[in-house]
């Protein structure tokens, strides 16, 4: 979608390079510059060397989306001490690192309508209901919220924009293998499980040139779940 929607580079860092690759082939084949670096972004200097070698493919980073979690499920009883820094090392500790590493580029940057670059993290509305079965992923969602807001307020001087995005349960193919649409159908008013375009949407709302003024803001995409 942001192809699409006119980005003129594109770069991803993850651990998966197939997975990288086919996210960027529509970008190759609109043959934007693309960018790929492996990593895993649990440590700082590893996020932010790779964002640095994405910066140095493309030149000038606009926008920065912050996806990067896992989602385990286990009884609320029986998290262990593995599991917690699992979940905080990747879910907490990777979108701030990666975070870090944008805003120092981004404070470089000349302003361009008025912003010097974006960050959008993607957090869950997980984070704002009860759920015992996988508390510890809702604990760290609920941290990426607070934490978009403290960097938004740090780096507002700046120009930089920051902001999270919450989906509630979405048709993903990773859900369509897990056997997971049931189960989002069930728990939405509207009877189904949102597709990944109807969040990407707000993703690029809040990441994209149209917004100039947003910062620190949650953006709820649920489908009606939160007040379920």
């Amino acid at each position: 979608m942001a192809v699409a929607e006119g980005a003129s580079a594109l770069g991803i860092i993850d651990l998966n390079p197939e997975a990288a690759e086919a996210a960027l082939e529509p970008a190759r084949v609109a043959g934007i510059p693309i960018a790929f670096a492996a990593c895993d972004i649990r440590t700082a200097p590893a996020a932010h060397e790779a964002f640095d070698r994405i910066a140095a493919a493309l030149g000038r980073v606009d926008t920065l989306v912050n996806s990067a979690a896992i989602y385990p499920r286990k009884p609320i009883l029986e998290i262990t001490d593995a599991d917690w820094d699992a979940s905080n090392a990747i879910n907490v500790k990777g979108t701030y690192h990666m975070m870090v590493a944008a805003v120092r580029h981004m404070q470089a940057q000349e302003v361009k309508d008025r912003v010097r670059g974006r960050i959008v993290n993607i957090t869950s509305v997980d984070a704002f209901k009860a759920h015992p079965q996988n508390a510890h992923y809702a604990a760290t969602k609920a941290a990426v919220v607070s934490l978009t807001k403290s960097m938004a307020h740090a780096v507002a001087p700046d120009g930089i924009l920051v902001n999270s995005v919450a989906p509630a349960g979405m048709a993903t193919e990773k859900a369509r293998e897990l056997g997971f649409l049931g189960e989002l159908a069930k728990a939405s008013p509207l009877g189904r499980g949102g597709e990944p375009e109807e969040m990407a949407e707000w993703v690029l709302m809040a990441g994209g040139p149209r917004n100039t003024y947003m910062t620190g803001e949650n953006i709820i995409v649920s489908g009606g779940y939160i007040y379920a």
